[in-house]
Formats: structure tokens, sequence, C-alpha cells
């Protein structure tokens, strides 16, 4: 599988994006899920979708402000990003698990395939 995430960009405080993730090779992984990376702290957890049901599980930090969507035609995952703050800003990585695990979902190292990231930046 290999994922192309694409749509960061520079946005003023307040301010949308809706960043892309598009899947290629084997078929649709259980869950599709976005991680992100500040400077000089841990990668974490910020959404997924389980395709099955179109469940989705947000990171408190997020919710009620991004929504993870997906679009199984066309094998890609969305992030819609409201109400930004420059706490948000990252570099933003999809990733996709086809063994996925419910009580597991937010981890990491349960998702086997992994974007490049892409960089998103919010100025106050």
């Amino acid at each position: 599988v290999q994922l192309q995430a694409s749509g960061g960009g520079l946005v003023q405080a307040g301010g949308s994006l809706r960043l892309s993730c598009v899947a290629s090779g084997r078929t649709l992984s259980r869950y599709m899920a976005w991680f992100r990376q500040a400077p000089g702290k841990e990668r974490e957890f910020v959404a997924n979708l389980k395709w099955s049901g179109r469940t989705t599980y947000y990171a408190d930090s997020v919710k009620g402000r991004f929504t993870i969507s997906g679009d199984s035609a066309k094998n890609t995952v969305y992030l819609q990003m409201d109400s930004l703050k420059p706490e948000d800003t990252a570099v933003y990585y999809c990733a996709a698990g086809p063994s996925v695990i419910q009580s597991a979902s937010a981890s990491q190292s349960a998702y086997a395939y992994w974007g490049q990231g892409t960089q998103v930046t919010v100025s106050s």
C-alpha cells in the first residue's frame, strides 16, 4: 500500500484546510488514520476512520473542529480541519492499518503503512 498525502499549507488561526490521502496498491485497509508531529514533540494521534460502518474517532484536542471522512471508490481519506489554532501546526501523516483492532486504533504501532507527511502551519 502506498499513501500520498496532500493539502497542507499556511493558514491563519481560525481558518480551514482539507487534507487528502490517496491509497494505492492493495485493497482498502480496515482503518485509515491521521497522525501529526509538531517540532520537538512525539507523533500523536489525530483521527481515524473504520471503513466498515464509517466509524470515526478523534483525539480530544481536535474533537468538534476536525472531521475525517472517506471515499472508498477513490481509496481516499480526508481530514477537514476547521477553526485551526497555532498549536495545530505540525506535519500531518496518513496511515493505513489492515489489521487494526478498535482498542488499539489510536496507536501508531497498529498501522502498517504511512504516507510521507504534509506540513500544516497555522499563524497567530
